[in-house]
């Protein structure tokens, strides 16, 4: 299975994360092209409902990035990201589906070496876990 290149949708705060990639991409900062970002302007607005319909669409994995506790711009925003993610991971392994498959990460905007480490790992823990296959009755 060497030649599986996992697929990642990115969800990326605008105000730290998104930032932070801009930052590793203007610093020319490899790291792997298997993400495709999404900038939402808060990790308290991604719905479950989107990792999930990502996951469905074809996504092997799910990263959500945002502002550092205490640091949100609109104030606790990434606390109630972080009581989602933890109840849907609950989820995702009710449903046989690694819960590791769903990341949620810590960036802010001067963190451009943060952002490709995290994503350069996270591919490699994909490749691990093999592709994502899904038994849905339509």
């Amino acid at each position: 299975m060497e030649d599986y290149e996992p697929n990642i949708i990115g969800f990326l705060c605008n105000w730290c994360s998104y930032a932070g990639a801009d930052l590793a991409g203007t610093s020319r900062i490899k790291y792997p092209s298997n993400i495709k970002i999404i900038r939402v302007m808060c990790t308290g607005r991604v719905e479950p409902a989107f990792i999930l319909e990502s996951i469905k669409n074809g996504a092997d994995g799910v990263l959500i990035s945002g502002c550092h506790f205490g640091e949100c711009h609109y104030k606790s925003g990434n606390y109630k990201a972080n009581r989602r993610i933890k109840l849907l991971k609950k989820f995702l392994e009710e449903m046989g589906i690694n819960p590791n498959r769903v990341k949620f990460e810590f960036v802010s905007a001067s963190e451009g070496n943060k952002f490709a480490s995290i994503v350069t790992e996270f591919v490699e823990e994909l490749k691990e876990l093999g592709p994502l296959t899904l038994n849905l009755i339509q």
